[in-house]
């Protein structure tokens, strides 16, 4: 096991220290969920958020991306008895700082068009919420895992990644459980190869 560890991360060295480097900037939308629905009391529905940031990639047919994005998330919940539990939208902004390793599935860089396979660690820093919210509630820093897939064409790129997050969003559950939250991202922007 050792050894394998040993021939993976030298692998993981001569690719990068040879590595083809690509910088990408990208804007997209995002739709989050959260875990909990409360039984009998409501649910929770995703809506449209966004994101801008961009990312690097290095690597060929074996890549490493780290990214940076503000990301702004909203989720919607429809109570069930707005007497008891009023109907609240979820609004969250922050920093969202993607690690993912991926594999070229099919083509390669200089290839008109390619497919692109990945997936990773994620963490997210709050930065602010909604208005119907209390930052306070909040956890200050969530970690996810996500995968996703991605299609080169040209100079531009598209991916679709869906992401679960590992720890539980609030700190204080004193009305609404939200549990954990649940995303899927697309993203689009441009390829910037430098080597």
């Amino acid at each position: 096991m050792k050894s394998l560890v040993l021939s993976v991360f030298a692998l993981f060295t001569v690719s990068l220290l040879s590595a083809q480097t690509t910088i990408k900037p990208g804007v997209g939308m995002n739709f989050t969920d959260f875990s909990n629905d409360i039984t009998g009391a409501g649910e929770f529905t995703a809506k449209a958020g966004w994101q801008l940031g961009g990312s690097v990639a290095f690597g060929k047919k074996f890549y490493f991306e780290p990214g940076i994005f503000y990301t702004a998330k909203s989720t919607q919940f429809q109570s069930s008895n707005t007497l008891v539990l009023p109907d609240q939208k979820t609004n969250i902004n922050g920093i969202r700082i993607p690690l993912a390793v991926g594999l070229n599935l099919i083509g390669n860089d200089k290839s008109l068009v390619s497919l692109r396979g990945f997936g990773g660690l994620s963490g997210f820093f709050l930065t602010g919420v909604g208005e119907d919210l209390d930052i306070d509630n909040f956890e200050k820093f969530n970690f996810g895992v996500f995968a996703g897939a991605g299609i080169d064409f040209w100079k531009l790129f598209l991916d679709l990644s869906s992401e679960w997050s590992l720890t539980n969003i609030q700190s204080d559950i004193s009305q609404i459980e939200y549990g954990k939250s649940r995303s899927i991202f697309v993203t689009a922007g441009l390829r910037i190869p430098l080597k």
